[in-house]
């Protein structure tokens, strides 16, 4: 599961490196970048060149207290504003670290991203960008964006591979660990996790 999670993590974030300039469509900013994030990992598989990768070309595009809110569901509203920011922090690390060992492990694979023509009314601020992930011997993998228009930027609010949320995957798992110790048992949790990945 981790490692669909990472392989699915690497080629959206591949797709969502977005200039923060631009105010082109959101299909057409994924279609002109995709190609520059993997002429990127051609060149280099040091560790610390990914995770520079993913700090200044996709994590700016991705808005991470909404993943974090959407991942924790109900129990959301009843974390404390300082628990909120402790949540959306853990949250982002175990994303990066796991986008950073996505790019690793995919640098040397063969990878076509192909985006579908975007369905958007002019105006709309939330839209779907569909794409299909292509790798020789595999079967395409369809990948959706879901993204909100946010402070005149497109952000990433959810993930959706094969029809399956990646944000949504995450909400069980964080019920289960909030009924068994807690919000504060969560964070926990979730920063252990953080460090091991260190």
């Amino acid at each position: 599961m981790q490692k669909t999670i990472a392989g699915i993590l690497f080629a959206i974030c591949s797709a969502l490196a977005l200039p923060a300039w631009a105010q082109t469509a959101p299909d057409v900013l994924v279609r002109t970048t995709v190609e520059e994030v993997l002429a990127i990992l051609k060149q280099s598989q040091d560790r610390r060149a990914l995770e520079d990768i993913a700090e200044k070309k996709v994590l700016p595009h991705f808005d991470f207290r909404a993943m974090t809110q959407l991942a924790t569901g109900k129990f959301w509203r009843e974390a404390t504003p300082a628990q909120q920011k402790a949540l959306e922090n853990a949250f982002r690390t175990l994303l990066v670290r796991t986008y950073t060992a996505a790019l690793a492990e995919a640098a040397n694979v063969d990878r076509k991203i192909e985006v579908k023509p975007l369905q958007m009314k002019p105006g709309d601020d939330y839209t779907t960008v569909r794409t299909l992930v292509k790798e020789p011997g595999r079967q395409p993998v369809s990948i959706d964006y879901r993204m909100t228009l946010t402070n005149k930027a497109w952000k990433v609010t959810d993930i959706v591979a094969e029809n399956a949320s990646l944000v949504i995957s995450y909400r069980g798992t964080f019920a289960t660990e909030i009924g068994r110790s807690g919000i504060d048992g969560l964070i926990k949790v979730l920063e252990d996790k953080n460090k091991q990945g260190a």
